[in-house]
């Protein structure tokens, strides 16, 4: 080739003399620095944000990477390229590659959550099913390793499409990351944060082999299934009413007072006192059975409710005269009142 036809050829190039790159919007990962019909000219300006990293791709190879700051590109900057390329050719440019930038901010906001609830092992209950939901963060901390598994050669690559992999990942291997807390379910709500640190811990080599870096994982909430959680509120309200006999003696003596102040009031009192006694005896020993196989057998009922029935004549005898009390709010009215004059409750006829 003659000296006129490399004029020629010099003449219609493009040389780049500054390469740089601001993100024009949210959610851009990776952007190929357009290099059509154009060549770095030797000596040309490598700008590199806070933020961003920037990789050098030779023949579908990733030869150096650029951290922030400003870089001049020559022998000494790139001495990788320095032995690909042919410097004594006339017109040649030696930077002929490919020029990726990389965002390595922090990607926030970011949700998962289990669309199914997924089992896990409790030391509490054994096999529990369990949903759960929050957010986490992460970004891009390796640009070789991301370019070459991830982002590939496209010209632009969007957080959106990354986004569905990794939420995946969380939920793959939130059975593993629940059971490495070592937190019983019941401890759970008041110990989240410690929950997501053990899931960070345990899905950070996940992220790490796509070249990202988990920053921050939150657990927002952790329920049951409906069928499970009413077994459990159900279990919760049993254990604070605590024995069950003297839970129905203190509500029956509770209504006493206002049974007696009525006229008929205590009529079915003391049978239906023998019952509710043998009736709490039999649920007593029943759940004692189910939560507590081997607890000993519940103690014998107490004994019938005569007394019991003794005392509220008693009261009935005390009260006398001519006033009742309310059966709603248990204000005294008067013994023909048909209705009460505090809550305004209909009274049963004398």
């Amino acid at each position: 080739m003659s000296i006129l036809d490399n004029l020629k050829n010099f003449a219609v190039k493009q040389f780049i003399d500054v390469i740089q790159y601001v993100e024009p919007e949210d959610g851009i990962l990776s952007y190929r620095y357009p290099m059509q019909d154009m060549e770095i000219q030797t000596g040309a300006k490598l700008t590199v944000r806070e933020s961003q990293m920037a990789a050098f791709v030779n023949e579908g190879q990733v030869a150096d990477i650029f951290g922030p700051g400003l870089y001049t590109l020559n022998t000494q900057t790139i001495p990788i390229l320095t032995n690909l390329k042919n410097w004594d050719k006339m017109f040649a440019s030696p930077f002929k590659s490919d020029v990726y930038f990389f965002s390595t901010r922090t990607q926030p906001n970011q949700r998962w959550g289990t669309s199914q609830p997924v089992t896990i092992r409790d030391k509490d209950f054994g096999m529990v099913r369990l949903r759960a939901f929050g957010i986490y963060s992460w970004h891009v901390s390796d640009p070789r390793t991301f370019h070459s598994k991830v982002s590939g050669t496209r010209d632009i690559y969007r957080l959106a499409e990354i986004e569905g992999q990794l939420r995946n990942n969380i939920i793959a291997n939130i059975s593993n990351a629940f059971a490495s807390s070592g937190v019983p379910f019941l401890d759970m709500a008041a110990n989240q944060i410690e929950v997501g640190k053990a899931m960070a811990a345990t899905l950070q080599p996940e992220f790490a082999a796509l070249g990202l870096t988990l920053d921050t994982l939150i657990v927002e909430n952790l329920s049951l299934p409906e069928e499970l959680q009413k077994l459990l509120d159900e279990r919760i309200g049993m254990n604070m009413i605590g024995n069950m006999g003297q839970y129905t003696q203190y509500k029956t003596a509770q209504s006493i007072p206002i049974a007696a102040a009525n006229e008929g009031g205590l009529a079915g009192i003391g049978a239906s006192l023998t019952a509710g006694m043998g009736m709490a005896s039999q649920m007593a020993g029943a759940f004692n059975q189910a939560m507590q196989p081997q607890a000993p057998p519940p103690q014998a009922p107490p004994p019938p409710a005569a007394p019991v029935v003794a005392a509220a004549a008693g009261i009935a005898a005390a009260v006398g005269g001519d006033t009742k009390f309310c059966m709603n709010c248990g204000s005294k009215i008067p013994r023909a009142a048909k209705f009460c004059g505090e809550c305004g409750t209909k009274q049963p006829e004398a």
